[in-house]
C-alpha cells in the first residue's frame, strides 16, 4: 500500500484501472458541481458549458456530432443547444451536407461567455497541478485517452 493515498504501489493493470475509474467518477461529479456553483457568473449550466466548449474547440457542429463527440444523447445535446440559443450564445446555420441537421455555431456573446469560464477554470487548475511535471500530466492524458478509446463501442443513445 502507498502511504500517500492508500492504494497499491504495483499490481494487476486491471486493478489499477479500476482505481483510476474510482477516482474519475468523483472527480467528474465534483467538477460538475463546481461548474454549477460558478454558473451564475456567466449564467451557464454544465450542459450548456459543454456545448459551448465543443463549439469553441471544434467550430460549428451538428447536434448529432456533438452527442457522439461527448458520449451524450442527441436529445440532451438538443435541449442544451436550445437553452444556449435562448440565451443568445449559439445560432443555427443551414448545413449543406444535411438538410435536417443544422450547424450550430457560437455567437460573439457565446464565445465571450465560454472564454470567461475557461479562463477562470484554467487559473484554478493551474494552482491544483502546480507541483506536477509535464511528463506526469502527459502520462495521465495518455492513460485516460486509452481508457476512453477502449470504450468507443459503447452506444450512448
Amino acid at each position: 500500500m502507498s502511504e500517500e493515498n492508500g492504494t497499491q504501489a504495483y499490481g494487476d493493470p486491471g486493478d489499477r484501472f479500476v482505481e483510476i475509474f474510482n477516482l474519475v467518477g468523483p472527480l467528474y461529479r465534483r467538477a460538475q458541481r463546481k461548474v454549477e456553483q460558478d454558473a451564475p457568473l456567466e449564467g451557464l449550466s454544465v450542459g450548456v458549458r459543454a456545448v459551448l466548449n465543443m463549439l469553441r474547440e471544434d467550430g460549428p457542429m451538428t447536434v448529432p456530432q456533438m452527442g457522439r463527440a461527448q458520449a451524450l444523447s442527441r436529445q440532451f445535446v438538443q435541449r442544451m443547444t436550445n437553452d444556449a440559443a435562448g440565451l443568445g450564445l449559439v445560432e443555427f446555420h443551414p448545413n449543406p451536407a444535411h438538410k435536417k441537421s443544422s450547424l450550430i455555431a457560437l455567437t460573439g456573446k457565446g464565445r465571450a461567455a465560454i472564454t470567461a469560464v475557461i479562463d477562470r477554470e484554467r487559473a484554478a487548475l493551474r494552482q491544483a497541478g502546480a507541483d506536477l511535471t509535464e511528463d506526469e500530466i502527459a502520462a495521465c492524458i495518455r492513460v485516460l485517452s486509452r481508457l476512453l478509446h477502449s470504450l468507443d463501442d459503447v452506444d450512448v443513445n
